[in-house]
């Protein structure tokens, strides 16, 4: 079962790998206090860390960001614009940083 948690994209911290969004990002306070839980209980590393790790490997700029639930397992799931204007959706494994799944649109 797969259940999203929208996280407020803390991306602006990244400035050099992430687009300004195009509107206001909102979460309710329910998804920030799962999200936290999920990093508190280390079933997930915080996001800001996760996007360094990728951004090592993977140049672009950082369209969206989720953390989502899938089998009892936090991963998160990114959208990347690299700089030959490809789309490249990863699914990234929360607690590890493992890139577990790699699409290209």
């Amino acid at each position: 079962m797969r259940q999203p948690l929208i996280l407020p994209v803390l991306l602006g911290l990244l400035g050099l790998f992430v687009l300004p969004p195009s509107g206001p990002v909102r979460a309710d306070d329910e998804d920030h206090d799962r999200a936290r839980d999920a990093v508190l209980a280390q079933r997930a590393r915080p996001l800001a860390e996760i996007l360094g790790r990728i951004a090592a490997t993977m140049p672009g700029k950082v369209l969206d960001a989720e953390l989502e639930t899938e089998d009892g397992r936090a991963l998160y799931e990114l959208k990347i614009l690299t700089p030959d204007g490809r789309l490249v959706e990863l699914s990234v494994d929360a607690a590890t940083g493992a890139i577990l799944e790699r699409e290209e649109e």
